[in-house]
């Protein structure tokens, strides 16, 4: 369900609908705005410094434990939209919310995305990755 108080977005990143990611309805198939939600998080960790094929190269794998969206209002063919981030820590997890809204503001798509951090295959507390997140934190 959407949280209403004030979100420090720490990201974000214009996206638009391309022909391939509308139904025969014509509008956006849900599951493509996870392929919008997981494009900005790999967008955002490349400007924060840690590129996922470097962070696999490290043996640091980030890896979803659990995704939650609610979808708010359709997007059809041409549509732009605006992804946004805001980070946070709670235990071992990086939580990420994303919201997704038209050029205007109006929301389209609010998820929260857990990820746990793999280091050489073995789960972690992720603090290797919250370094590379600290100012974001």
């Amino acid at each position: 369900m959407m949280r209403q108080e004030p979100v420090n977005y720490v990201f974000e990143m214009p996206i638009k609908v391309r022909d391939y990611e509308v139904d025969s309805q014509g509008i956006v198939n849900n599951a493509n705005y996870q392929h919008y939600l997981e494009h900005t998080r790999h967008m955002f960790c490349e400007q924060a410094g840690v590129s996922f094929r470097d962070m696999h190269a490290a043996g640091i794998d980030p890896v979803v434990r659990r995704i939650e969206i609610d979808y708010l209002r359709p997007l059809g063919l041409g549509d732009s939209m605006v992804s946004r981030i805001a980070l946070f820590r709670q235990g071992p997890m990086f939580v990420f919310r994303q919201d997704i809204f038209t050029p205007e503001g109006e929301p389209v798509v609010h998820a929260m995305v857990d990820i746990v951090c793999l280091e050489n295959g073995r789960l972690t507390r992720g603090e290797r990755l919250a370094e590379a997140f600290a100012k974001y934190l």
